[in-house]
């Protein structure tokens, strides 16, 4: 068995705790509200260049590019907080996705620097479009998209990409369905190069969705658990009651089953091998599990005032259940572990499952 180390550093940690102090400043209820309510218009790129000011943007991208040099381990903790606050703009998929991604390009050679460069300070604002992906939550004043198609991964200008606007349960996320060129663009990679970076495209991104869920799960939880202290019925709070309380913990206990099987795959998240795969897959389905238990719990301790738009409980709801069909959903990654673990050319032994 290969062991994990799951204690993070002081200084991951401080990272962590800065995004959160930031978070609750810039994306608390009242501004997820403004959002919903289509009166944000400004306010999304305000909250952009706030993320930059923290230098967030490049925390994957290396030193020489102007990024911090740091790994997925550093960034982990920073898409659950992400997740816990519902942030609107994608700093997953810009931070964790796309830069890890021009960097690549740029290692192998690929004339792409200055655009990592602006990426990583956020000034350029990367939409990837992949295929396990068919609608992007789009950056605000998008500049560039990152296409995987076929055996390419190439880099466009903003113009060179029609999009048309898609409906979402969640309003917090802008999403669009890509049109996307049959040519042109600047390559990143190609052939064989082009499958293992679209690979590792689709893992990290299914990875800090996974981290995304875990922040929401928590953050669902809590708000269950401060209405059950609040609300009081025949002379006691609810939360008294053992019923609310055997609630809670069944989703505290997802919570904290799912938080490890989330960190053990990020040390995988670059290879491409079967027991990486199933890693990935099971944080997916782990933390998506997770998340769902919470807003349903969540909803059942609110009762009747949890389904009204005046309690803030929708706005976390609501992304949990989006974020449970990106990247692939349940029923893609449950197929992908059953196939790993149980047939193929690639079936894993129960001495590598999991491991």
């Amino acid at each position: 068995m290969r062991g994990v180390d799951f204690t993070f550093s002081e200084e991951q940690r401080m990272m962590a705790a800065a995004l959160r102090t930031l978070l609750d400043d810039i994306c608390a209820p009242p501004a997820l509200r403004r959002v919903f309510e289509a009166r944000d218009a400004a306010a999304g790129e305000q909250r952009w260049q706030r993320l930059s000011e923290l230098g967030l943007f490049g925390v994957l991208a290396p030193e020489t590019c102007g990024g911090m040099g740091l790994g997925d381990a550093d960034f982990v903790l920073l898409a659950e907080e992400a997740g816990r606050a519902a942030l609107p703009e994608p700093l997953a998929e810009q931070a964790g996705v796309a830069v890890p991604a021009l960097s690549e390009g740029v290692l192998a050679g690929a004339p792409l620097r200055e655009v990592l460069e602006r990426a990583a300070r956020g000034s350029a604002r990367i939409a990837v479009a992949h295929p396990l992906c068919p609608y992007v939550n789009m950056p605000p004043a998008v500049t560039h998209w990152l296409v995987c198609q076929g055996d390419a991964v190439s880099l466009y200008e903003a113009a060179e990409v029609a999009s048309v606007p898609q409906a979402s349960i969640d309003a917090g996320r802008r999403l669009v369905r890509p049109d996307l060129p049959s040519a042109g663009g600047q390559r990143v990679a190609a052939g064989e190069a082009a499958r293992a970076l679209a690979a590792r495209i689709a893992n990290r991104a299914a990875l800090y969705t996974a981290a995304q869920c875990l922040g929401l799960a928590e953050r669902l939880i809590q708000l269950a658990v401060a209405y059950a202290a609040a609300r009081s019925q025949f002379g006691k709070p609810i939360g008294a009651y053992q019923a609310i309380k055997h609630h809670l913990a069944s989703a505290q206990v997802r919570l904290e089953f799912a938080r490890p099987v989330v960190h053990a795959a990020v040390p995988r998240v670059t290879e491409l091998e079967a027991p990486a795969a199933a890693a990935i897959s099971h944080a997916k389905l782990a933390a998506g599990d997770a998340a769902d238990l919470a807003a349903r719990t969540a909803m059942q301790v609110h009762g009747a005032m949890g389904y009204s738009w005046e309690v803030d409980l929708h706005f976390y709801m609501k992304r949990a259940w989006a974020l449970a069909g990106t990247w692939g959903d349940r029923n893609f990654h449950a197929r992908r572990v059953q196939s790993l673990v149980c047939g193929g050319a690639f079936a894993l032994g129960p001495e590598e499952t999991f491991t």
